[in-house]
């Protein structure tokens, strides 16, 4: 049996500014934005080539906004990944060069931390 992972939540405290951030500046697509009720909105955002979305709302979570960390997005190309997020306006950190890869990190208005992984995918 096959398990694919195709939704994390993530705890944000302004679900317009979050919104905002992850598709004006990070690129994401927003796939659903639904108000159920007056203690309910779905928002479904989703990165581009990923298989996994992201959620966002009001009454999705109890998790403390800001509160995750080790999000993690895979490019082919870290350096391209740093320039194309700086140039969106995401205040992302230079390239990291470690043993087991090259990173970049970026973190939400809230503070919820993502590691941008470069893999090299081969052919």
């Amino acid at each position: 049996m096959d398990y694919k992972l195709e939704l994390l939540c993530v705890p944000v405290s302004d679900v317009d500014a979050a919104k905002e951030f992850y598709v004006d500046k990070v690129g994401f697509a927003a796939d659903h934005d639904q108000r159920v009720d007056e203690s309910l909105r779905f928002v479904q955002l989703t990165p581009p080539g990923s298989g996994c979305s992201i959620c966002i709302g009001e009454g999705l979570t109890t998790m403390t906004p800001g509160s995750l960390e080790g999000l993690q997005l895979v490019v082919e190309d870290a350096d391209a990944a740093h320039a194309e997020l700086a140039e969106r306006g995401v205040d992302v950190s230079d390239v990291d060069d470690l043993a087991w890869g090259r990173f970049v990190y970026f973190a939400d208005p809230d503070g919820n931390k993502w590691n941008v992984q470069e893999i090299k995918i081969p052919g």
